[in-house]
């Protein structure tokens, strides 16, 4: 194989008995029971167990050696005279004739590399020693994973006709719901790129040039609060766009790749295509979140009408939210007590009302006395609820009572335990509004502002803002958002009365995606395209619950990297050659 092995520490059988062989990896676990040495040798491919007789030449053999020492080996397969089932090389082993030591290691390591759960370890200690927990044959295998995941995804890709194109890195500033990250140019004084938040112009301007399928593992960079679901700083995504294409075209590429991605790599049940299609407003109806976990029964309720007239304080006036979940046993107290602590402490909710409904469809408990035969009738018609069910209900002004009954929703289906199991569940949110207000009470883009929006022209010089949809859509798994993206908006004076409404100037427009805005007057095609995230589909296949631990080399909660130490100060010299004075306040 090469002058350093000639086997690797995972294939040597009983039929390479007698064979005179060479290994290279790191020591695992070093045994000395007096009469000889046993060390376990592990490369990526697996452990085999070298054995070191103890004689006059074994001092000068075994002499530094550490757990985590990198040492190449040579010697004779033998037979086990214990074998270990567990392990593919357990019934051989290799008397070593000798041992070079080609990395020497130190002898207090900051953790254990072979550790079951790194978890218990400080996390930032892990993060700053990422080389030394990459050897985890855990955490290394997610990282082999991805590797084969993206290699699937490009064959797909290819098969399907499209071409990979790589985009700049060093591009222009462009409103993708995120603050930029900025390089100064150090050629031209007071002027910077922006690392592209998603390759978004490029790839429409490439349909604009005539190629008909284009795709991508496309880095993003956004500089944006951290967030549990989302890698801080950058993160990588399976870009694609096509021309002439319309939003089931896109559909049918995603549907067709992303099933057999999830297939390949795992033994649970996936949903096959159609996936599913959830309106925006149903989805926050019926989820109260519009990336809904299909694998939680729990659907919320509106039941506002029903106490319209209430001499109920908590509800007069409110929009009212319903859960109905069925008791597999009785409840206790304190269960709803715990539901209620949560939906006030982590949901910012004034309160969780609840009912139980008993064999009689009579409610009792909590707020029951304050609910009346006919609304209880009502109730129990709308929700589904019978016997051995509970009740919870949330009330507040209209999107904020949508939110809590979303969180609350979630974390009874955690806590009752009512999740489907080894499944995943896909499905696209379709129809998202095209604006929304934002915090500050004004006009601005609810997703991509390059959608097309529905109705076109006459919709945008019609209609309330507030009210027009998009040909925008995500497609959805098991709660987390993993893929976004729409039809596009290829015609020019449609895009400028579009970010118009948004409060841009026509000057705005033509200055900002001056390419883009330039290029749509030269014969555009209709176009659209999606993003599904890698490392989401990575952490979902893996069967991990932190980005992290499908990243080589990511960056902590406060999007540090504590191994690079990264962002660190630079040198006056430095900011001198891009134009840069700091003016930092302590």
């Amino acid at each position: 194989m090469s002058n350093y092995k000639t086997n690797n520490c995972g294939e040597l059988r009983i039929s390479d008995s007698g064979k005179t062989v060479r290994l290279s990896g790191w020591i695992q676990k070093i045994r000395n029971l007096g009469g000889m040495t046993f060390i376990d040798l592990r490369d990526e491919e697996g452990i085999t167990q070298i054995v070191v007789e103890n004689n006059s030449n074994s001092e000068d053999m075994l002499k530094d050696l550490t757990t985590e020492t990198c040492i190449m080996v040579d010697g004779k397969v033998v037979e086990r005279a214990s074998k270990n089932e567990k392990m593919p090389t357990g019934e051989i082993e290799v008397v070593a004739s000798n041992i070079t030591i080609l990395g020497k290691c130190k002898n207090v390591l900051p953790f254990e590399t072979t550790s079951e759960n790194l978890n218990n370890v400080r996390e930032d200690l892990r993060l700053e020693y990422r080389f030394l927990e990459l050897r985890n044959e855990h955490l290394h295998k997610n990282i082999i994973l991805r590797s084969n995941i993206i290699k699937t995804l490009r064959n797909k890709m290819d098969e399907l006709g499209f071409i990979e194109v790589q985009t700049p890195i060093l591009a222009n500033s462009s409103p993708e719901g995120a603050r930029d990250y900025l390089v100064p140019s150090r050629l031209h004084p007071g002027e910077f790129y922006a690392l592209p938040q998603a390759p978004q112009q490029f790839k429409q301007l490439l349909m604009v040039s005539g190629f008909s399928k284009y795709y991508q593992i496309a880095p993003c960079f956004r500089d944006e609060d951290p967030r549990a679901d989302r890698a801080p700083g950058e993160f990588y995504q399976l870009d694609f766009e096509m021309s002439f294409a319309d939003q089931e075209d896109v559909f049918a590429v995603i549907e067709e790749v992303i099933p057999e991605v999830f297939e390949k790599f795992t033994n649970f049940k996936v949903d096959k295509a159609p996936f599913i299609r959830i309106p925006y407003k149903e989805a926050m109806e019926k989820y109260g979140i519009d990336k809904p976990d299909l694998r939680n029964p729990l659907i919320i309720c509106d039941v506002t009408k029903v106490f319209e007239n209430t001499e109920f304080n908590a509800f007069k006036g409110k929009t009212v939210k319903a859960i109905a979940v069925e008791m597999k046993e009785d409840l206790p107290r304190k269960f709803f007590d715990n539901m209620s602590e949560f939906a006030v402490s982590n949901l910012d909710a004034k309160g969780l009302a609840w009912v139980k409904v008993d064999g009689e469809k009579n409610l009792n408990g909590g707020i029951s006395k304050f609910i009346n035969d006919s609304q209880k009738e009502e109730i129990l018609s709308i929700t589904g609820a019978k016997e051995n069910y509970a009740l919870f209900f949330i009330a507040d002004e209209f999107v904020k009572a949508q939110k809590i009954a979303g969180g609350v929703r979630i974390e009874l289906g955690n806590r009752l335990d009512l999740l489907e199991k080894d499944v995943y569940r896909f499905c696209f949110i379709v129809d998202f509004p095209m604006y929304e207000l934002s915090d500050e009470g004004t006009i601005d883009f609810n997703h991509n502002p390059f959608s097309m929006p529905q109705g076109g022209i006459e919709a945008l010089n019609t209609k309330d803002p507030l009210e027009i949809l998009a040909y925008q859509y995500d497609l959805v798994c098991n709660g987390y958002e993993m893929a976004s993206g729409a039809v596009r908006n290829h015609d020019p004076e449609l895009m400028v009365k579009a970010f118009e409404i948004a409060g841009y100037k026509r000057e705005d427009v033509e200055e900002r995606f001056g390419a883009l805005f330039n290029a749509f007057q030269y014969g555009t095609p209709p176009h659209a395209g999606a993003a599904p995230g890698l490392d989401r589909m990575v952490m979902l296949i893996a069967g991990e619950e932190n980005l992290r631990q499908v990243i080589a080399f990511p960056k902590n909660k406060k999007a540090r990297d504590l191994l690079m130490r990264a962002p660190s100060k630079v040198t006056e010299e430095q900011l001198k050659d891009v134009h840069i004075k700091l003016d930092i306040k302590e």
